[in-house]
């Protein structure tokens, strides 16, 4: 059952009519718990409280798959506001993003040159960017613009997820680059062909990159929610006396609060992912797809008065 509904709510995620619906309607049926709100002033007011727990932030603008030149545009204009926002209000948070978002699958003079306009900013300002990891078929693409944005700006990381077989090359062939890299498992619906099918085996696989990427002498954000591989993880960095600045965690925001200041308390790094924005939907469906607490949230907020 629980393999039925994530592949539901995965081939959902892409939906563009229920996306288009989603935000019409806006933050409802529970999506608020995940998304910090529609506007770049709601998001500052989450990253501020989350900064006075002792939390860092990297904020989204939510949108992906843009096929138009001026929405694709209009994105990095938002991505440079919310840079120059983090700077005005001193706050502790840098910028994620999707290519597809800056125009990816419209040319690569489009989405180049979004993304210059926003690591310019990002220089000025000193705010780290990260590309985030989309659908494996714009894995590669996706590692080709990290490259070769990384010979010009220096505070550029990228994701790599640990449910495709190709992870464990890329993470070899990125060590030349001294990437800062967040590891996932991976929240897209792939086929076997080209992605671990079974969970036991993507956890393998994670465990297996943290360890390589950590040893290379990577800056490492390992990305879960997962007790056994925050374990894994502790019980690593001990064993090897790797310092805690070589480090991080990040969870996503709305997903075990209690979990994040435990950590800080512990005194590791925490990095909260807090997307804002009107284009949520796809966003929220594979949160959906990823835990079942996270679906019976939503049907307890549906029957709430």
């Amino acid at each position: 059952m629980e393999q039925i509904l994530r592949n539901l709510f995965l081939f959902l995620s892409k939906n563009k009519n229920m996306t288009k619906a989603a935000k019409k309607y806006g933050l409802r049926f529970g999506a608020s718990r995940f998304v910090a709100g529609e506007s770049l002033d709601m998001a500052a007011a989450a990253i501020a409280d989350l900064n006075r727990k002792g939390l860092s932030v990297t904020i989204d603008y939510l949108g992906e798959f843009i096929d138009n030149e001026q929405e694709a545009n209009e994105m990095a204009d938002q991505c440079i506001e919310a840079i120059r926002m983090i700077f005005r209000k001193n706050l502790d948070s840098q910028l994620s993003l999707k290519l597809t978002s800056m125009g990816m699958d419209i040319s690569e003079q489009v989405v180049m040159n979004n993304m210059r306009r926003i690591l310019e900013e990002a220089k000025i300002h000193r705010v780290f960017v990260t590309l985030d990891m989309e659908d494996f078929p714009r894995c590669q693409p996706t590692l080709d613009v990290f490259k070769n944005l990384k010979a010009e700006y220096n505070e550029l990381g990228t994701v790599i997820q640990a449910y495709l077989y190709r992870t464990e090359k890329d993470i070899e062939e990125l060590n030349a680059y001294n990437p800062n890299l967040r590891l996932v498992k991976g929240a897209y619906k792939e086929p076997r062909e080209i992605a671990f099918p079974e969970k036991i085996d993507v956890d393998d696989n994670f465990k297996k990159i943290i360890k390589k990427h950590l040893l290379n002498g990577n800056y490492t954000a390992v990305a879960t929610h997962d007790d056994k591989i925050i374990d894994y993880t502790k019980s690593l960095v001990k064993e090897q006396g790797i310092s805690h600045d070589q480090f991080e965690f990040q969870m996503l925001f709305g997903i075990r609060n209690e979990k994040q200041l435990e950590l800080v308390k512990e005194g590791y790094k925490v990095r909260v992912y807090v997307p804002y924005g009107t284009d949520w939907y796809g966003y929220f469906m594979r949160r959906l797809a990823e835990r079942p607490a996270n679906i019976a949230f939503v049907l307890k907020g549906l029957f709430k008065k």
